[in-house]
């Protein structure tokens, strides 16, 4: 009990509700998948929703089930009733921080960016601070400020339509892509679409994850450099929700993040080894293997170009290596930039790499036999 993160949880009922009838195919707003997300988070103490309830009555009915203090802020002739909510919101959030300091986690469930300064504010008081709202009413400028945002729309129970669900959502690796069903109309005849659209959603998908052995490859190799010690699972999904709080491996088809470090490590973009404690691997790049054929790639591309005695310079020549090798990418190797993954193959004697100041370029050479 007592290494559970306590929650207060704050709705500005209003926006939300809103926002899942308008973006959502007129659905209404369900708590309970809020609820079960936020039970694996810790456990919430306060909950709270903010509106002018007479025009919520079928939704008073099932924030009471659910425990939910219901405060008033009744519409009056000449004042917002939006902005009264708002302000009533977040002064009792601070006020909360000041005068219950067991409460760790503070979830402000709105999409609106008039509440950036309270999140700054709660975070700077040493809380934690999770979004939830909407995707398509949320504001850009909302999440970034969260340690972590949950996308309603997103969360496991939400059955919004298909045409509200977030585009580009790629299938989870393996699985069979779901297409839509064909109007009983349609000609059977004319396959060529169905065919030509599975490889183009296959391709998709396979960027995304590309994309994100991109991001775990560069986001190990930065911890590393940093910290200088061991990587464990934990750190390094509270640093990719540090760089992004709408980071979910879910998106990715995934249902746990330890089924995605699996995953890349399957793909040999890190390795996983006993961590301290059970459940958390250590997490960690490839000494060899990959790196290894990528150097040789380079020294072989570098090789051909220069020809006898020859240079050929920095720029471009990552070009020249995609065409050879399509999928390379240095930033999967763990290498924030082309030109640190060429510093690390001439340690190795791959190339040769020195600065020329006539050529204002890096210039690479093969090594003499």
């Amino acid at each position: 009990m007592d290494h559970e993160d306590r929650i207060a949880l704050f709705l500005d009922y209003e926006n939300l509700a809103l926002g899942a009838r308008e973006h959502l195919g007129g659905m209404a707003f369900d708590l309970r998948p809020i609820a079960d997300a936020l039970a694996e988070r810790g456990r919430v103490v306060v909950r709270r929703a903010y509106a002018d309830w007479s025009y919520f009555d079928e939704d008073r009915r099932m924030l009471t089930r659910s425990h939910v203090e219901l405060i008033e802020m009744p519409q009056r002739m000449g004042a917002s009733r939006k902005n009264a909510a708002d302000i009533k919101m977040a002064v009792d959030a601070v006020e909360l921080a000041f005068e219950r300091a067991y409460v760790s986690t503070f979830v402000i469930c709105t999409g609106d960016s008039d509440f950036t300064p309270l999140v700054h504010k709660l975070r700077e008081l040493n809380k934690r601070v999770i979004g939830v709202g909407v995707e398509k009413s949320t504001s850009a400028l909302l999440p970034p400020a969260c340690d972590e945002f949950l996308y309603y729309d997103r969360l496991e129970g939400v059955e919004a339509p298909p045409t509200a669900r977030r585009r580009g959502r790629p299938a989870r690796p393996g699985a069979e892509p779901q297409r839509p069903e064909r109007a009983e109309q349609a000609e059977p005849a004319q396959p060529e679409p169905e065919e030509e659209a599975r490889p183009a959603g296959e391709e998709e998908a396979a960027r995304d994850v590309d994309t994100l052995s991109v991001l775990v490859a560069q986001t190990v190799a930065g911890l590393q450099g940093s910290s200088g010690g061991e990587v464990t699972a934990s750190t390094l999904k509270r640093t990719l929700l540090r760089k992004d709080p709408t980071f979910s491996e879910s998106d990715y088809g995934f249902r746990t993040f330890g089924e995605l470090l699996r995953h890349l490590a399957g793909r040999t973009v890190i390795e996983l080894g006993e961590g301290p404690a059970k459940g958390d691997p250590e997490v960690s790049l490839p000494e060899h293997g990959d790196r290894e054929v990528a150097f040789g790639l380079l020294g072989s591309v570098v090789a051909e170009l220069a020809g006898d005695g020859g240079a050929v310079a920095l720029s471009g020549l990552k070009n020249q290596l995609r065409r050879a090798r399509p999928d390379f990418s240095e930033k999967k190797l763990g290498y924030r930039s082309f030109l640190q993954f060429c510093k690390a193959a001439a340690t190795t004697g791959v190339v040769g790499l020195e600065w020329s100041p006539d050529a204002d370029d890096y210039l690479l050479t093969a090594p003499t036999p």
